[in-house]
């Protein structure tokens, strides 16, 4: 049994990313305002028809606003939640509890950049929306959404990324493909490969990271190890 208290959220929309990934945007009836910070994750606990009670974190997709909250997911081959919550209607109600996890903006701002692929993107998305609501968040820096996946159907969010950088010009948006096709006019590879590009030998920088472990391990150590960080400027997530 949790130790944590339960509440209910109410699925109030469910949107189709790709083939086997979801937008889920949920309401908690019971408040009036659900208060986090951006990058955080909730738990979802349902109920397996065995009985047994399964308890999975996900990334907040969304900026805090009023008593919703958003979450981005794929499929799991056999996985009981990812293919439940996939699944159900809208006004469908599930239990959670959070917000937890200390994968957040630090305070002491610097130009930044936001690294991942697949599902990871979420928490950015919730703190590119956080940064730029208020002109004061982001002022006097850069910010770089570098964003790598295998094919152009799974670039998650990108009209509302693209939008962004069109309205807020130290706002750069990067997406890289590793098997893109000969159409895809756009970077190709890995995001470490932009990385190391965007960051040339800068080291007044600060890089937030989420995804499969590979990657992010690859990234660590890109910036530390090749361009010289400290690594109290690197902030990661693992999905794995």
């Amino acid at each position: 049994m949790t130790t944590h208290p339960l509440q209910i959220a109410r699925l109030t929309k469910s949107i189709e990313l790709s083939d086997q990934t979801k937008h889920l945007e949920f309401e908690i009836p019971e408040v009036e305002s659900f208060d986090f910070k951006s990058g955080q994750f909730v738990s979802i606990r349902e109920q397996r028809a065995d009985g047994k009670w399964i308890t999975r974190a996900y990334s907040v997709a969304s900026a805090p606003r009023r008593n919703c909250f958003d979450v981005c997911l794929n499929r799991v081959e056999s996985g009981f939640m990812s293919n439940y919550l996939c699944d159900i209607a809208v006004g469908t109600e599930v239990h959670f509890h959070g917000p937890h996890g200390l994968f957040m903006l630090r305070e002491h701002r610097q130009d930044a950049l936001f690294i991942s692929t697949g599902t990871g993107v979420a928490p950015f998305r919730a703190m590119a929306q956080w940064l730029f609501a208020d002109p004061a968040r982001n002022a006097g820096h850069c910010f770089w959404m570098v964003y790598g996946t295998r094919y152009p159907k799974d670039i998650y969010y990108r009209e509302e990324f693209e939008r962004m950088a069109a309205e807020h010009p130290n706002f750069h948006y990067v997406v890289t493909l590793s098997r893109a096709q000969e159409e895809w006019k756009g970077y190709r590879g890995y995001v470490q490969e932009r990385v190391r590009e965007i960051v040339g030998k800068r080291t007044d920088m600060q890089a937030y990271i989420c995804g499969l472990n590979d990657m992010v391990s690859a990234t660590r150590d890109l910036l530390q190890n090749e361009i010289g960080w400290d690594r109290k400027q690197i902030f990661y997530e693992r999905y794995d």
